[in-house]
């Protein structure tokens, strides 16, 4: 019982460092800041860019068809992200300890990064298998950069070991 309680806090810590890096950095205001006041082919701008990659926002950029559906897809796929994180975190956080820990919560940001740009592609205006792929590579590069944070989370809830 003991273990069943240390991985729901390890999936706790791991969630919650998710959903803070969604709604910090994914923000529309973040958005529009990084891709305006940044550059792209500095290390600091595209580390930025990476970090806004989950971006969510309340209202359309315009009144459009495509700025509405634009929306509901980078909503859904901020929503998608935390709950596949939380999925893979869930199923597995108990058997990881230490080191592994880490890992665990790194790799379950890239997989549910990956797996959330994937499939949300479908909401686009023009879909294709080859952009989906495209774009769960963009999701997977977010897990990498930035699952670091989620792993560090994952291992201080499991007491480092």
């Amino acid at each position: 019982m003991a273990i069943l309680g240390r991985a729901r806090t390890a999936t706790g810590a791991g969630v919650v460092a998710t959903v803070i890096l969604v709604l910090a950095f994914g923000n529309q205001a973040m958005t529009e800041w990084v891709q305006n006041h940044t550059n792209p082919n500095g290390v600091w701008g595209w580390f930025l860019r990476i970090l806004c990659w989950p971006s969510w926002g309340l209202s359309p950029h315009d009144s459009s068809n495509g700025a509405a559906r634009d929306l509901l897809y980078r909503d859904v796929r901020a929503l998608l992200l935390i709950l596949f994180t939380a999925l893979v975190l869930g199923v597995t956080a108990k058997a990881a300890a230490g080191a592994a820990a880490f890992v665990l919560g790194w790799t379950s940001l890239i997989f549910g990064a990956a797996l959330s740009a994937f499939l949300t592609l479908f909401i686009t205006a023009s879909p294709s298998l080859l952009a989906a792929f495209s774009s769960a590579i963009g999701g997977a590069a977010y897990g990498l950069f930035v699952g670091w944070i989620v792993g560090i989370a994952v291992v201080s809830a499991k007491g480092g070991g």
